[in-house]
């Protein structure tokens, strides 16, 4: 009879632990399920009005990004490329590299892989982007004619390794989509300080 109920309470417990690693395995798959999915949307982590996006393939302009949204006070999306951009996609020295087909081709559209769910609690948006072949790279063409920017206030603002914003910012206002209203765009470095990004804001009316 002992050797009988030890069998059993071995046998009870092996089904309480495969039931238990069935459900952590339900658990996982689930929780793994919900991370796919928030990983498509980009939302709001404050109640900020503004919101800085940013296009950024090496790193440059994702720095003058974050230190743009500290300055305002503002919330961060990325624009993220369905199809990373590597290295030899960007040697512009390459005729039949990536970013040169597609710079030559205005109505290239590059996909993007998230979204950003509640553009429409912002007030304005900052459109943060590295200039490619004298423009903006065509993925930020592809965000700006995604959404409708009706009411809202936008500012442009570019890293460049040699060349000015030039007429990057009229481009994307020709395209975009909604009757907004458009603020002068601005060439910054990299390493520009909060101060310095904060006066020029100021001074274009964005912030007081």
């Amino acid at each position: 009879m002992k050797k009988l109920l030890a069998v059993l309470t071995i046998f009870a417990a092996a089904l309480l632990v495969t039931a238990c690693g069935g459900n952590a395995a339900q658990d996982t798959k689930a929780d793994l399920a919900k991370t796919e999915t928030a990983s498509t949307q980009t939302t709001a982590a404050t109640d900020s009005k503004t919101l800085v996006v940013y296009f950024s393939a090496q790193g440059h302009t994702k720095q003058l990004a974050e230190t743009t949204a500290k300055a305002l006070g503002a919330d961060l999306a990325e624009i993220i490329p369905a199809e990373p951009y590597t290295a030899h996609d960007l040697d512009y020295h390459d005729k039949t590299t990536r970013a040169t087909v597609e710079q030559n081709d205005p109505a290239a559209r590059p996909a993007i892989a998230n979204k950003i769910g509640n553009m429409a609690q912002y007030d304005a948006v900052v459109i943060a982007y590295p200039i490619w072949w004298a423009q903006e790279p065509r993925i930020v063409d592809t965000f700006v004619e995604s959404y409708d920017f009706t009411g809202k206030t936008l500012v442009p603002i570019c890293t460049s390794g040699g060349s000015d914003i030039g007429r990057s910012g009229e481009a994307l206002a020709t395209i975009a989509r909604g009757a907004a209203t458009w603020k002068a765009g601005k060439l910054f470095s990299p390493t520009a300080s909060a101060d310095e990004i904060a006066a020029y804001f100021k001074s274009i009316g964005v912030t007081k």
